[in-house]
């Protein structure tokens, strides 16, 4: 199961742990962020961690170029998944 956010992720662990499934024997689960709380979760999550430096400029950047009326394309960033004992 990817789920949104690793906060939602550790609640997916929560509810999975209360139906009587393993992570990841039974269910495995990815976040996304790789936030603390990737860390802080029992088994540690596997995530997608963001570029948050990268994303904040070219948000900034394409904001004050359609501000100034300029024409502006969408911006892919490079992204890396994060292998831990959740999958």
């Amino acid at each position: 199961m990817f789920v949104a956010s690793d906060l939602m992720a550790r609640g997916v662990l929560t509810t999975l742990e209360r139906a009587g499934r393993r992570v990841p024997e039974d269910v495995a689960v990815g976040g996304f962020d790789d936030s603390p709380a990737a860390l802080a979760s029992s088994p540690e999550l596997t995530t997608m961690r963001q570029p948050f430096d990268r994303i904040s400029a070219e948000m900034v950047r394409v904001l004050l170029a359609q501000i100034g009326g300029e024409d502006t394309a969408a911006v892919i960033l490079p992204t890396e998944l994060v292998k831990r004992e959740s999958t």
